[in-house]
């Protein structure tokens, strides 16, 4: 009988994908709990390079816009990337309307005057027009969801993109989960951010998990890069 081959130490740090629930997932965490630990978030993808990540691919979509462009951000939170793009594409000599997008009432009051607009809906039935959206980033949504969930959100970003989807998230690692863990006491987050994020970490995935979502669920071959603080995102065009 042939020993089972020797797990690389890359394979050793990667972790089966968890599929625990968040508690900011429940239809129970309180409303100013959510507000709370999204302002973490905000500041995590600030510090360790989540919303660098999206922005630098951002960047080079914008010399395709022209003048004018729309960006709709799915899963955004408190609107931190909508409002770092548009301030990227002013730079840039471009306008860009950010349009917000959540699915807690919540988030999308609180997050009214960092977007263009803001629109309570889900990823999974996107209130867009096919084509009708220039760049439609999606960050660290995804890893809330498995099975067929995971190709029908992303065939929904793709839908309504008309120039480019962009979709980041976490790469799944034990270090990256230890790391966070760590990190939330020393940044004193919310406990809720602490079991939360520490679980997203492990419900991330690898860069090749990543480019074979995307290729079932569009036909499309992104462009999948690896970004410092343990993150992905996976780019391409619908068109």
């Amino acid at each position: 009988m042939t020993p089972p081959a020797a797990r690389s130490p890359l394979e050793l740090l990667t972790p089966r994908r968890r599929r625990g629930e968040e508690i900011l997932d429940g239809r129970h965490c309180a409303p100013a709990v959510r507000v709370r630990s999204l302002r973490d978030v905000a500041r995590s993808n600030a510090l360790f390079g989540g919303r660098r990540a999206v922005l630098r691919e951002v960047a080079h979509v914008l010399p395709e816009l022209g003048p004018v462009g729309i960006l709709l951000d799915v899963g955004t939170g408190l609107a931190d990337i909508p409002a770092g793009a548009a301030r990227l594409a002013r730079r840039r000599g471009v306008t860009l309307r950010t349009i917000g997008l959540d699915t807690a009432p919540e988030l999308v009051r609180a997050s009214r005057e960092r977007a263009w607009a803001v629109v309570c809906a889900s990823v999974f039935q996107l209130p867009f027009d096919d084509r009708s959206v220039d760049i439609v980033t999606c960050s660290q949504l995804l890893h809330h969801f498995a099975g067929p969930d995971l190709p029908r959100a992303i065939a929904e970003l793709h839908r309504v993109a008309r120039h480019r989807v962009i979709v980041s998230d976490l790469r799944r690692s034990w270090l990256a989960a230890g790391g966070f863990w760590l990190a939330s006491w020393l940044l004193r987050f919310h406990p809720v951010t602490r079991h939360d994020g520490t679980l997203s970490v492990l419900r991330g995935f690898t860069a090749r998990e990543l480019e074979a979502l995307v290729r079932d669920a569009t036909g499309r071959a992104p462009e999948v890069r690896r970004w410092a603080g343990w993150r992905l995102t996976a780019s391409w065009s619908p068109a």
